[in-house]
Parts: C-alpha cells; sequence; structure tokens
C-alpha cells in the first residue's frame, strides 16, 4: 500500500503522536505509522504482516474481535478501548476510533495510547478501595482479600501472598494467600525464601529463574516456578518493615513500572494494616483482660446474655461458678503485686483447663472469677466441674519461688432453677460464694 506517490503524506502521518493502522479483511497489518513503535514497541516492519489479534491482550481478544466485526460491517467504531502486549512484554491501553473502506476492504484505525490515563484511574480506584476496606472490612482477613481483589486489577496477579512480621520474635506469618498454605501453615516455596529477602533486605525484589539465576539456584524452584515471575516489596511503616506483599504471574513478567506502582500502593496497604491492628487491639482490650488473657466482665455478659437466649429458645441448663481466692490480699502483702499478678494468670490457666472450649472463664475484677457452662443437661454436671476445679487447686502453686496452697470459694447458681435473668444468676453464685467464704481457709506457704 505504501508507494512512492503516497510518501510525502506518509512523511507528514508518521509525525502524528497518535498511530494510524491499516488492517486487511483477513485481519493482518498492512500500514502502519511510525507513532505505533513508541506505543507497541515493535517498527513498522515487524508489524506488517501479524496478525492483529495476536498482540491483543488475551483477556480482551473476545470483545476486540466482536468489534472489529462491527467496523467491516461498516458500522464506525469510536472511543473503543482495549490492552496489546508491547514486544517487551508490558502492557499498553489503546483508545481505538475505527471505520471500514468498502472499496479498498481495509479496516482503518487510529490508536491512542491511554495508558498513563488507565493507570492513574485504577491507582485512584486501588487507593480507594483499600482505603475503604480498611474501614469496612470486619477483620483483618477479609481486609487482605480485598487488597488481593484490588490489586488484582492493576497487575497481572496468579498467587499473592501477604507476609507479616511478628514484632516481638521477628518471624514472619502468612494470614493470607490465594493459593493454599502447607500444613504448616507455610507458602510453597520459593515464596517463603522469597518473603525472608525481600523482609531483610527492606528492599523491592522482581525475580525469575533467568534474569536472577544464582538466586534461582539457591532456591528450591518447582516445575511451575522456572518460568514465572515474582515481585516483592517491603511494608515499611515508622515502626520499620511490619511485613511483605508477594506476587506471582505465569502471564507476564513484571516491569519496573509495576514495582513502583506497588510499591506505592504498599503504602496505603501498610496504612490499613496498622489502622485495621490497632482496631483488633483495641477490640481485644475492651473485651479481654490484659493480665490473664481471660474474657472481661463486659465480654461475659454478652455470652450469658447469648447463652440465656438459645436456653429460653432451645431449653436445657445454664451453670454460673462464681470463685473468689481465700486470702489474696495475703499473698499481695508477703509477695508484692508481681507476686499477685502471677497467682492471678496461674489461677485463670487451671480455671480454663478444667472446662470445655465451649463454656467460658472470665475474670470480672481483682481476685474474682466467673465460670459460664453452656448446654448442661442436669445440675449435677455442673457440680462435677466444681469437684473439678476443687482437685486441681490441691496441688500447690509455684509463686514468686514460694509453693502456695490456694484456697477457693466457689458459688454456683443454675438456670432455671435459680432464677431466668443476668441479675438474678449472678447475685445467686455471688451470695453462695461468700457463704462458703466464711468457711474458707487462706494461703500457705509449704516451702
Amino acid at each position: 500500500m505504501k508507494t512512492d506517490s503516497y510518501a510525502p503524506l506518509a512523511s507528514v502521518i508518521d509525525l502524528l503522536l497518535d498511530a494510524i493502522c491499516v488492517v486487511d479483511a483477513q485481519g493482518n497489518f498492512v500500514y502502519v505509522s511510525a507513532a505505533c513503535e513508541r506505543i507497541f514497541g515493535y517498527t513498522p516492519q515487524e508489524m506488517l504482516g501479524k496478525r492483529m489479534i495476536e498482540l491483543v491482550y488475551p483477556e480482551d481478544r473476545a470483545r476486540t474481535l466482536a468489534a472489529a466485526k462491527e467496523v467491516m460491517a461498516d458500522q464506525p467504531l469510536l472511543h473503543f478501548e482495549n490492552r496489546y502486549v508491547r514486544k517487551d512484554g508490558g502492557v499498553v491501553h489503546i483508545m481505538w476510533s475505527a471505520c471500514w473502506s468498502t472499496d479498498n476492504k481495509l479496516r482503518i484505525g487510529v490508536a491512542r495510547d491511554i495508558t498513563q490515563r488507565k493507570q492513574s484511574e485504577a491507582m485512584q480506584a486501588a487507593l480507594y478501595s483499600i482505603s475503604e476496606a480498611a474501614h469496612g472490612a470486619n477483620d483483618l482477613a477479609a481486609l487482605y482479600q480485598q487488597i488481593h481483589l484490588t490489586i488484582a486489577q492493576l497487575l497481572p496477579v496468579d498467587d499473592f501472598i501477604v507476609a507479616i512480621r511478628n514484632a516481638a520474635s521477628g518471624e514472619l506469618s502468612y494470614p493470607y494467600q490465594s493459593l493454599a498454605l502447607d500444613s504448616a501453615g507455610l507458602p510453597a516455596e520459593p515464596a517463603a525464601s522469597l518473603c525472608f529477602s525481600v523482609l531483610h533486605g527492606a528492599q523491592p525484589l522482581r525475580f525469575n529463574a533467568d534474569t536472577m539465576p544464582a538466586l534461582a539456584l539457591a532456591l528450591p524452584l518447582g516445575d511451575g516456578d522456572t518460568h514465572a515471575w515474582w515481585l516483592g516489596v517491603p511494608l515499611s511503616s515508622s515502626e520499620g518493615v511490619i511485613g511483605v506483599l508477594l506476587l506471582k504471574s505465569t502471564a507476564a513478567p513484571y516491569t519496573e513500572k509495576d514495582q513502583e506502582l506497588l510499591q506505592f500502593v504498599s503504602m496505603q496497604v501498610v496504612t490499613a494494616i496498622e489502622r485495621k491492628q490497632l482496631y483488633a487491639r483495641l477490640h481485644r482490650m475492651a473485651q479481654y483482660d490484659e493480665l490473664t488473657g481471660l474474657p472481661n466482665s463486659a465480654c461475659f455478659r454478652d455470652r450469658l446474655d447469648t447463652a440465656l437466649a438459645r436456653v429460653r429458645r432451645n431449653g436445657g441448663r445454664v451453670a454460673l461458678l462464681y470463685v473468689d481466692l481465700d486470702r489474696f490480699k495475703q499473698v499481695n502483702d508477703t509477695y508484692g503485686h508481681s507476686g499477685g499478678d502471677q497467682l492471678l494468670r496461674a489461677v485463670a490457666d487451671r480455671l480454663t483447663h478444667c472446662v470445655r472450649d465451649t463454656d467460658t472463664v472470665a475474670r470480672l475484677g481483682g481476685d474474682e472469677f466467673v465460670v459460664l457452662l453452656e448446654s448442661i443437661a442436669e445440675a449435677e454436671d455442673a457440680r462435677g466441674v466444681v469437684d473439678k476445679i476443687r482437685a486441681a487447686f490441691e496441688e500447690p502453686m509455684q509463686i514468686a519461688e514460694h509453693s502456695l496452697d490456694i484456697g477457693l470459694s466457689i458459688g454456683t447458681a443454675l438456670y432455671p432453677e435459680d432464677g431466668d435473668a443476668e441479675a438474678q444468676l449472678l447475685k445467686q453464685a455471688d451470695d453462695r460464694m461468700y457463704l462458703m467464704k466464711a468457711r474458707g481457709g487462706q494461703p500457705q506457704d509449704c516451702d
């Protein structure tokens, strides 16, 4: 098509920033302007004779062929957007305007590179999505999933891993991976090793077996990894590196721009994760006793309300055991507050081991504990737990390098026998505990 008579016109067309492409009825390029090299990475000579559809991003091919069919039916096309794969493997976003030349049986299109605009739009949408998830996600697991879905809109992702560093031990845990973790809760190699490398290097890492052969030899690569690309970035905050985002792609290599994009998004990810972690800590502080780790009074009352509602609806019994340590003040006075704290933690541990996982042991405050036994069949079941607790506390406790015999006063209340309301049951158990306490002993040094 390009003859000497068209040379002056072709020279002018080659000055255009948009690309002019002419495709025959079979879908082959028969003419392309010079701008195609800047946009697609191929020289005009390399593109001539190529099938247009082979350059189209695989996921966009079906609708691109449908659009081409409409153009060939003499329906001009304006502002059609799709993606192409550049010669270097990168993805470019194109906006097309095209028409059909009936006389020449040619499809003539004008291609404008809108990649920067699409990336800006995608980035804004991603930041908004992550920020929204930070506020709206129910928990960290839901947040990680939303981050995965958001980043998958920006970059090719076959596997997505979130690794979080434990502030105390420095070890990595893997709370999220789109592919399954192994039985030990770790991602398959080389993912775990790459996360470790990114964490301790505190630098991004783009890797495949060809670009970094030395690292590839050092890592255990599976059959599916030899042609895979990896992109990892550290999650850096004011407190240091708190974790790693690691992506795997088998569809296309990760570019330097992809790395810059993920690093930019990671700043928002760090903010979202830290905010969610703070909410989780605050929620735990509001629901659990800091010293013993047991549910606190507010959490216990919520669970009691739920248990009572369940047995009112389905029938059955609930039991409350009000537990108070005998002469706890003497332990504090003798061994100091640290000794008293040790005792409270030890008591919490022993009480927890005396009940089922479905039951609740809570600390109401001071040396007062309460046990909620759900779904018991008979009153004897509660008495059996009381006996088990007393037997557990017959063995002395090692507190402040001393062996102490610790006495307990336990008051019991049953639903429905002793009342059908929370306040009634708590008062009944409390009153019975104080009756028992009047006969209680005191801790004795067994050394």
